[in-house]
């Protein structure tokens, strides 16, 4: 299996935030092969180029440096997407 590098990007705050930080915890738990997948959560205050990029599209969940999706996670798209990956 593949090393697969999510980032989610957020700031304080943010409710959306808070929604797709737990639907990928979700995801992961229910992933038995989630040891080769990891989390890295930024903030995007943290970051101009960040904050310049996504500043209205936050969160954005990235799937190994490709945007994924932003303002919701779809458990079910990203179980997948996570599957195509293995």
């Amino acid at each position: 299996m593949a090393k697969i590098e999510l980032t989610l990007l957020t700031r304080p705050g943010c409710h959306l935030c808070d929604d797709a930080r737990a639907v990928v915890a979700e995801v992961l738990a229910g992933t038995p092969d989630s040891p080769q997948t990891t989390l890295t959560e930024l903030s995007i205050l943290d970051d101009p180029k960040l904050f310049d990029a996504y500043a209205e599209e936050i969160p954005v969940l990235l799937i190994n440096g490709r945007v994924h999706t932003i303002w919701r996670v779809d458990p079910a798209r990203l179980s997948t997407a996570l599957k195509e990956l293995e």
